[in-house]
């Protein structure tokens, strides 16, 4: 990638997600939970309560997986690997990295991650 402009760029987009990442893990945190005691709520509102609790769940799951990932990208900027595909080597489109600058694949390999042959 090498133009310093660019990873400065992507520092920013980076740094920007993770800090939309911590927002809605504080504003998820301070959600209040719904009671669950059946004595309490009727059915449905217990029903309703589990789905939103895994909803929530995964969720945090999702924002878990993308922190991994944008920690990922900061240490390919640190080593200068970052804007090459983890896995041909082949550079990664900028256009790519504007849309998602967390990608270690280029277009190609995840392509092929998403749709691999059957034998």
């Amino acid at each position: 990638m090498g133009d310093e402009t660019d990873l400065d760029h992507f520092r920013t987009m980076l740094t920007l997600r993770l800090a939309e990442l911590d927002s809605l893990e504080t504003a998820a945190l301070s959600r209040d939970s719904v009671e669950l005691d059946q004595s309490k709520v009727g059915r449905l509102s217990r029903m309703d309560a589990l789905q939103q609790q895994a909803m929530m769940d995964a969720n945090r799951a999702r924002a878990r997986r993308e922190r991994l990932r944008i920690e990922a990208a900061f240490r390919r900027i640190e080593d200068g690997s970052y804007g090459y595909c983890v896995q041909c080597d082949e550079h990664i489109p900028i256009g790519r990295l504007n849309f998602d600058p967390a990608s270690p694949l280029c277009i190609q390999c995840a392509s092929a991650a998403d749709h691999p042959s059957r034998p």
